[in-house]
C-alpha cells in the first residue's frame, strides 16, 4: 500500500494534521468502498506512525433493510483491522419541507460527532466523484457561487468538531481499482444504482458520458469547483465587512445600513447573517421577499417574516432570526433567601446597593415572569402604567419580554430585572436583583 498514489496522496493531505500534533482520527465507516479503503489506508498509516490513534464509526440509519447487515460487515473488519468500533443507531422522523436525504446527513453528523474520540478528527469517504455529482445537482437546482463550490475539503461542525475529506481529489474508479488490487471486501448498496434519485441518474447516465466525451474532463472540473471556492472565500471576506457595518451587538441587522448597498451586495449580507443561526437558506424569491418587506416596512412595523426553521422579526428598524423551537416558559424552580433558581438554569441573586428599599418582614418576594398587565411606575419616569407600556418604551422586542425577570412584594411589582426600579419603591442604600451571568 505504501507505494501505491492513493496512499501517498492520502497520507499528504493528512500530513498538516500530523505536524500540527493532531494524530486521533475517526473514520465515518459505511461499508462501501470508499469508506472501506479510507479505513485500511489509515490502518497502514498506523502502523507506519505508530503514534497515530484510530477509531471507526458506523451511523445506522434504519433507512434500508440491509442496515444491520453492514453494521456486522463493519463491526467484522474493524475486529479483524484491531480498530475499536462503535455503532450508532439514529432515529429519522421525516419532516415536511427538508428532504429524507438532508435530516439523514444531518443525523449522521449529529452522531459522528457524539461518538467520535475527543479532539478527534473524523475522517468522511467522498471522493471526487461526489464532488462532481455535487456540483451538476446545484447546477440543477439553480444554485449561486456558494453552492455551485460544493463540498469542502475541510468541514467545521457546530460543535467546533474537525470533519476532513481525504479522497475528495481521487476518482471512483482509482479507489475502486485499489480496492481491487488489494481485494479489499465491501458492501454494494443497491440503491444507488436506483435513477429515480437524481444523484444516481447522474452518476449512471450523465457523468459517464461527459468523461468518456471529454479527456480528463472529471479532474478539469474538480479544478472548476476549486476556482469557485476561492472566489467564494475572497466574496466572504467583503461580505464579512459588511456584515460588521450592519449588525448590532444583538445580532440585529440594520435596514438602514442595508439600504446603502445595491441588491446583490444586500441580498449576501442577508444570507451570511442568517447563516449564523440556520443552514436552510431562502430561496432567491424569498430573499427578495425578506428584503423588500423589512426595508420597505414602516419604522413602527411589528414585521415577522416565516422561514424553515425560525422567523425573522422586525423591531426599530432591525432585522432578527427567532429559533422556531418551541422553549418552555421560564418558571422559579428553587429559591433561597437571596437567590432564585430558573428552569433554563439561570440565576437571579440578591445584591446590596443602589435598587429598592428591603423588603418588610410582612413583605414576599416572588419573581414571575409575562405579565404584562402588571403595572409600576419606573423611576425616572412619568406616570404610572403597564409593564406592556415600558416594555415598548424601552424598545424591548416583544418576543423577548416574557423572559425578563419580575420582582414582586407580594403582589406589588417594584424591579424588572435588567431595566428599571419602582419609584415607590426606590433606594440608593437598598437592594437589588440581576440575572448571574
Amino acid at each position: 500500500m505504501h507505494s501505491t498514489p492513493l496512499y501517498q496522496q492520502v497520507k499528504n493531505t493528512l500530513t498538516p494534521f500530523v505536524d500540527d500534533n493532531q494524530t486521533s482520527f475517526t473514520v465515518a465507516l459505511s461499508g462501501g468502498v470508499d469508506s472501506v479503503v479510507l479505513l485500511h489506508v489509515m490502518h497502514e498509516m498506523k502502523r507506519e506512525i505508530p503514534t497515530l490513534q484510530l477509531k471507526a464509526v458506523y451511523v445506522n440509519h434504519g433507512l434500508s433493510h440491509y442496515a444491520d447487515d453492514w453494521q456486522q460487515f463493519c463491526a467484522k473488519l474493524c475486529l479483524q483491522l484491531n480498530v475499536p468500533f462503535h455503532a450508532a443507531s439514529v432515529v429519522i422522523e421525516q419532516r415536511s419541507r427538508t428532504s429524507l436525504e438532508a435530516q439523514a446527513r444531518d443525523a449522521r453528523y449529529l452522531a459522528l460527532d457524539k461518538y467520535s474520540a475527543k479532539g478527534s478528527v473524523i475522517l468522511l469517504g467522498q471522493h471526487l466523484n461526489d464532488q462532481l455529482e455535487t456540483f451538476l445537482l446545484r447546477l440543477k437546482r439553480g444554485s449561486g457561487l456558494k453552492g455551485l463550490a460544493s463540498m469542502r475539503q475541510t468541514r467545521i461542525l457546530k460543535s467546533g468538531r474537525v470533519c476532513f475529506r481525504p479522497l475528495l481529489n481521487i476518482t471512483r474508479s482509482v479507489i475502486e481499482s485499489f480496492a481491487k488490487a488489494f481485494s479489499l471486501e465491501h458492501i454494494t448498496d443497491d440503491s444507488n444504482t436506483d435513477e429515480r434519485f437524481d444523484r444516481n441518474f447522474i452518476r449512471q447516465k450523465v457523468v459517464p458520458v461527459l468523461s468518456d466525451k471529454f479527456t480528463g474532463f472529471e479532474k478539469s472540473a474538480s479544478r472548476s469547483i476549486s476556482l469557485l471556492q476561492q472566489q467564494q472565500d475572497l466574496l466572504d471576506e467583503y461580505i464579512q465587512q459588511d456584515l460588521a457595518q450592519c449588525q448590532n451587538e444583538s445580532q440585529g441587522l440594520s435596514c438602514n445600513e442595508l439600504a446603502i448597498y445595491n441588491a446583490a451586495r444586500r441580498a449576501n449580507v442577508l444570507r451570511a447573517w442568517l447563516e449564523q443561526f440556520t443552514t436552510l437558506m431562502p430561496s432567491q424569491k424569498q430573499t427578495e421577499q425578506i428584503l423588500n418587506q423589512g426595508m420597505n416596512a414602516q419604522l413602527d412595523a411589528q414585521l415577522t417574516i416565516q422561514l424553515k426553521e425560525g422567523r425573522i422579526h422586525r423591531h426599530q428598524g432591525f432585522l432578527y432570526f427567532v429559533m422556531l423551537t418551541e422553549q418552555p416558559p421560564l418558571v422559579v424552580t428553587a429559591q433561597s433567601d437571596n437567590t432564585f433558581i430558573l428552569s433554563n438554569g439561570r440565576s437571579i441573586i440578591f445584591s446590596k446597593g443602589k435598587g429598592i428599599r428591603p423588603p418588610h418582614g410582612d413583605e414576599c418576594v416572588t419573581v414571575k415572569f409575562d405579565c404584562p398587565k402588571a403595572k409600576i411606575k419606573p423611576l425616572n419616569k412619568p406616570g404610572h402604567n403597564t409593564l406592556k407600556h415600558w416594555f415598548k418604551d424601552a424598545k424591548v422586542a416583544p418576543w423577548l419580554r416574557a423572559n425578563v425577570p419580575l420582582v414582586f412584594y407580594n403582589d406589588e411589582l417594584v424591579q424588572v430585572v435588567g431595566l428599571f426600579v419602582s419609584a415607590k419603591h426606590a433606594s440608593d442604600d437598598g437592594v437589588f436583583w440581576e440575572i448571574d451571568r
